[in-house]
């Protein structure tokens, strides 16, 4: 099949592009023809001293690589594929801290410890009461007599309030934890007027609130989450340095992609209204997997070859960094009828929008998928009349596909 022709310069990982829109038709283009394809980049642009980088773009080439980090490593070059152009090595390197940017046997040994906080005795014991934050969020939402933002006022909420209730940080703190994960993400939109230096500094703070709390735990031991990760450090629990980084994860992976998933859920019910008269007649237990799968909170991550390798008809060479997008792999016609209709009753759904298996597969999923379930089911009844007042307002980023603002009105 012939390769397919885009305009010079076209690269996945385009903060411009990405804000108005995920290139789905170029993916589409790249599994038909060429499912793994070497996308050039200026030297540094994206932080690394290199050329450019894989897009590998097919469902199955995306498992593969996720489940062999023995030959695609998240450590060496972590597994954010794009940078600010300015970022210091040292800032990338120190990132190696964060458990989705390690490789076994470490990061199985840090996997192990926080597993503790999302077993299913855990989780369910959270479903009551933040069913009753669910319905809560939705009400005070509902109060509102003109347009809203559904971001601020909704989406955002229960992702904060799940985890202050997960690891015990106090009601009072979440905007805090909000708007530090909001700096962090943010250094490529202009409107935010952001840097690296202060996305830096916001990252510090979360760490520093984190540590405090597992010093405090150290003292003073309480039957809480915090407490079991890092009481007795010598027999087998996190550092108050790890704890500190496993916080800084769970604000960026806990809560800016489930805040984003439920945004992306919202705008896909109210532009196909016969799936949302169907969510509210039925509420189908599949909802929540395809609106992850639609919505694919995570454009990308990357991992880099640690040694030569032929994937997807192609060689790698041992120090090529390779980018797994998400958003093709979940739109891949080899795997899903009808990719791109957004169906709730979706059964079955192997989407990748937790991951495409192997060491980092999301360790949230079966949190964020009843944090979905919980709030659609709160928004079917106080708000079944939901209108949007204008189109979603999307993240300036390379690799979260975010949306800053959606306004709706209870009709």
């Amino acid at each position: 099949m012939p390769c397919p022709a885009f305009p010079d310069g076209f690269d996945f990982t385009d903060p411009d592009l990405l804000q108005h829109r995920v290139p789905l038709p170029e993916f589409a283009e790249l599994r038909r023809a060429e499912p793994v394809r070497w996308i050039p980049q200026a030297s540094n642009l994206a932080g690394f001293q290199d050329e450019g980088y894989w897009a590998v773009t097919r469902h199955a080439d995306v498992k593969y690589v996720s489940t062999h980090p023995e030959i695609f490593s998240s450590y060496l070059n972590t597994a954010i594929i794009r940078f600010n152009e300015h970022i210091e090595r040292d800032s990338i390197d120190v990132q190696r801290l964060i458990l989705l940017n390690m490789d076994p046997p470490e990061h199985t040994r840090v996997r192990q410890i926080v597993q503790r906080v999302f077993t299913p005795r855990a989780i369910r014991a959270l479903e009551d009461n933040l069913r009753s934050r669910a319905e809560a969020i939705a009400a005070s939402a509902r109060a509102h007599s003109g347009s809203f933002d559904f971001v601020t006022q909704v989406a955002c909420e229960l992702p904060l309030q799940a985890i202050a209730e997960l690891i015990g940080i106090p009601q009072d703190d979440r905007a805090k934890i909000f708007d530090w994960s909001n700096k962090m993400i943010s250094y490529d939109d202009p409107e935010y007027a952001i840097t690296e230096e202060v996305g830096a500094e916001s990252a510090t703070e979360i760490i520093a609130y984190a540590m405090n709390m597992a010093a405090d735990r150290k003292q003073c031991p309480a039957k809480d989450i915090v407490t079991t990760m890092v009481a007795a450090e010598d027999e087998g629990n996190l550092s108050s340095d790890e704890f500190g980084f496993f916080v800084l994860m769970l604000a960026v992976a806990g809560n800016e992609t489930t805040r984003n998933a439920i945004t992306h859920g919202m705008h896909a019910f109210l532009t196909h209204p016969e799936q949302w008269e169907l969510y509210k007649r039925e509420r189908p237990a599949t909802t929540a997997e395809e609106i992850v799968r639609w919505a694919t909170p995570v454009n990308s991550f990357q991992r880099t070859a640690t040694q030569d390798t032929e994937l997807g008809g192609k060689q790698i060479k041992k120090g090529d960094r390779v980018g797994l997008f998400y958003a093709s792999a979940n739109h891949d016609p080899d795997v899903f009828e009808n990719p791109d209709a957004f169906d709730i009753t979706r059964d079955p759904n192997p989407h990748l929008g937790f991951g495409g298996g192997g060491p980092h597969y999301c360790l949230g999923k079966s949190l964020a998928v009843l944090e979905i379930d919980l709030i659609f089911n709160a928004i079917a009844d106080a708000m079944p009349t939901l209108k949007p007042t204008g189109d979603p307002r999307r993240l300036r980023s390379a690799w979260i596909n975010g949306v800053k603002e959606l306004r709706v009105s209870t009709g």
